[in-house]
């Protein structure tokens, strides 16, 4: 019997070993190409992350995805269409945003919004809200005097949600103007700032002036603004502040960026 020299022998044994490990790395083959084990890992962090349990219907679920794709794919692969060039730009596009999602991702985990951050965002905006919310109707007109006659003829007495027909907001015009419980932030300064001025049952005494036009504005009532808590709201707000910071990266990459 012939032996075999040590190194070559050596090298053998460790191609079998690697070979091994490569097997045990793949989730199956399907006609003879291996599909890795990567990816049902991938597929698998993603369920679990939207809230799916780790289990083996999950596993088996995801395993059948996987080897019907490696089907669909080797027959796509037979017809040419991965050289078909609509098909090349849109796989490369694929690439490309799983490339900028991890590198996005890498970059907030670099630059992480601290506890302090979020806090000091949660304080801003409550002071930015205040303390009260305000349910107010409102009628919108082009014309300063359009609005100064309606205010003439609620001063009359005739009811705002008949004169409300005529206001060129259509989103509220068949509603009698009515816009609902809102805090003064959700409106444009000129309008939150008479309205917060009215007495509950009030209208304005002349037309508020903004860049859609003017407006005569009733107040309906006033309660108190039920703001969620620092740790309520605290998950949302660090996505927030991460989302300003990686567009404010994005912005400043650009503005380097030689483009031609």
């Amino acid at each position: 019997m012939k032996i075999l020299p040590s190194r070559l022998a050596l090298a053998l044994l460790a191609l079998t070993a690697t070979s091994a490990v490569l097997a045990a790395d793949n989730l199956a083959t399907v006609n003879g190409t291996a599909i890795p084990q990567a990816r049902a890992d991938v597929i698998i962090a993603e369920q679990r992350g939207q809230g799916a349990p780790d289990s083996d219907q999950l596993r088996a679920a995801v395993k059948e995805d996987l080897i019907r794709r490696e089907v669909l794919s080797q027959e796509a692969r037979k017809k040419g269409l991965e050289k078909n060039a609509s098909v090349m730009a849109q796989m490369d596009l694929a690439r490309q945003a799983v490339l900028i999602r991890a590198y996005l991702q890498d970059y907030v985990k670099a630059h992480p919004v601290s506890d302090a951050d979020v806090k000091a965002e949660y304080d801003r905006i409550k002071a930015q809200l205040g303390d009260k919310e305000y349910h107010a109707r409102h009628i919108l007109v082009d014309k300063e005097e359009d609005a100064k006659a309606i205010i003439a003829k609620l001063d009359k007495g005739e009811k705002f949600d008949e004169l409300a027909k005529q206001s060129k907001d259509p989103g509220s015009r068949e509603k009698g103007g009515d816009l609902g419980w809102a805090n003064p932030a959700s409106f444009v300064k000129p309008f939150a700032d008479a309205m917060v001025k009215l007495e509950k049952g009030k209208y304005t005494a002349a037309p508020v002036k903004t860049d859609f036009g003017y407006h005569v504005i009733r107040l309906e009532d006033t309660r108190a603004l039920k703001t969620p808590s620092f740790e309520e709201a605290k998950t949302q707000l660090k996505q927030r502040l991460e989302q300003q910071a990686v567009e404010r990266h994005i912005t400043e990459l650009r503005g380097k960026a030689t483009v031609k």
